[in-house]
């Protein structure tokens, strides 16, 4: 095992790596910009270094300032989280020459799974099933319009470098498609720089369901379940579950061994996520996520893997500490992700000053969180501020307990909003107390 990580991260996933770090005696060295020099987070460290202004292309993106402070520290080890730097093969060949171990799988399976287009051709040829269009970037617009022609109307343009639900445009009307597949391109192009786009049917009422799955250098490759990740606004996931309720009886199961089988031919080592979508037909593969997801304490909770630790045994060589016969999924979690956000403005992000910070507490209830009073929150990040997250024998059980555990939770500030309220009504929601929900279900409740 590492003697010495450094989490090129931030908030709370730079927390969580710490907790499970200094469970193992590995030192902690983070990294922190300016707007983060008061982050509680900074406490679990060993060793701190500062990396540079709030502006995340000059701190957390900038792989420079990050491996300098590597070398400074003398850390064995790089774990990046989620975002900024994690699934960018470029940083983990530098860190690979600098004498670093990135944690996460190989530079060749990033480079080849963090391209969209190149991971639905993987996904083909690993004969995972896919939804009609076109597998290759499109090339121009009469392409565009010949690959629409072959899906069949709707179709979606998706950024090849796209993430976080961004660089994406649904197309329903043959007139719009030219325009936006220039406004996508362009939008690739301005948030990515990179403006290559493809395009595939897009799925109407469909189910987002991903797979788990954790995977070392000696061929173990394990799926651990899924979860369901349909409660989105604007493609931004707000709850998260597992096991996916809902599903037709032996889907999970199929799902589960196409991820097996995805991962394995990728030469996947470490957590990922294989990511579908479900319709009445069948599912589809959608993308991999090749990191730590937002989302993977409600994994966590139904089967007892500590996620963080199996990356860390994976990346130092070693074997997977569990099996197959390990992972028995028992009873239901939830995750609700607490933004600094205004529903009642669009979801309009309220960075500022928390001067009250009461987080709930009971049995089987998990936060995880930076948040303390006197954090003032930057506006130059994304605004998930915690995660609470919840288990309970049934999903019946567990929503009734994160319903109490989210009224529980009191954020005060001047001008700091979350979107505690608001997830509160989704719980209630008849659609998705019965687990008929989609991915359009925010849309019938919010009117922007």
């Amino acid at each position: 095992m590492f003697s010495s990580v450094l989490i090129a991260n931030r908030g709370e996933i730079a927390l969580r790596v710490a907790r499970t770090c200094r469970e193992l005696g590995i030192r902690v060295i983070m990294v922190y910009s300016t707007a983060d020099r008061d982050s509680p987070a900074l406490r679990l460290a060993d060793e701190r270094v500062h990396i540079g202004p709030p502006a995340a292309a000059r701190s957390y993106r900038y792989a420079p300032a990050i491996l300098e402070a590597a070398r400074q520290t003398g850390a064995e080890a790089v774990h990046p989280g989620y975002g900024f730097l994690s699934e960018d093969p470029d940083f983990a060949r530098a860190c690979e020459s600098e004498g670093l171990t990135f944690i996460g799988p190989p530079a060749s399976v990033l480079a080849q799974l963090g391209d969209k287009s190149l991971a639905r051709e993987a996904a083909v040829e690993a004969g995972l099933p896919v939804l009609p269009g076109r597998v290759r970037p499109l090339e121009d617009g009469k392409s565009a319009r010949r690959a629409a022609e072959e899906a069949g109307y709707p179709v979606i343009i998706k950024a090849v470098a796209g993430g976080g639900g961004r660089g994406m445009t649904i197309v329903r009307d043959p007139d719009d498609l030219l325009r936006a597949y220039a406004e996508t391109r362009a939008t690739a192009f301005a948030l990515f720089g990179d403006g290559r786009v493809y395009l595939e049917r897009y799925l109407e009422g469909a189910r987002h369901v991903e797979v788990q799955v954790l995977a070392d250098g000696h061929g173990t490759v394990l799926a651990l379940g899924a979860r369901d990740c349909s409660v989105q606004r604007r493609r931004q996931k707000l709850v998260e579950e597992s096991p996916a309720p809902g599903l037709p009886d032996g889907l999970v199961e199929q799902m589960c061994e196409a991820a097996v089988q995805g991962a394995r031919a990728a030469g996947y080592v470490g957590a990922g996520t294989y990511e579908f979508l479900v319709g009445d037909d069948g599912f589809y593969f959608m993308e991999v996520n090749s990191r730590i997801q937002v989302e993977h304490p409600v994994t966590e909770m139904v089967t007892g893997v500590d996620l963080v630790r199996e990356q860390l045994v994976a990346a130092s060589g070693g074997r997977l500490s569990v099996g197959p016969d390990d992972v028995r999924p028992r009873g239901a979690a939830i995750e609700c992700r607490i933004n600094v956000e205004d529903p009642d403005r669009g979801f309009l992000p309220t960075p500022g000053l928390i001067e009250v910070f009461d987080a709930p507490g009971g049995p089987f209830t998990r936060i995880d969180t930076h948040a303390a009073p006197g954090l003032r929150v930057p506006a130059d990040y994304d605004p998930l501020l915690a995660k609470v997250v919840v288990w309970d024998r049934d999903r019946d059980a567990a929503i009734a307990r994160m319903d109490r555990a989210l009224a529980e939770l009191r954020v005060t500030g001047p001008g700091v909003h979350t979107t505690t309220g608001f997830l509160r009504e989704v719980l209630a929601h008849p659609l998705f107390r019965a687990a008929k929900h989609t991915t359009g279900l925010v849309d019938t409740m919010v009117v922007d």
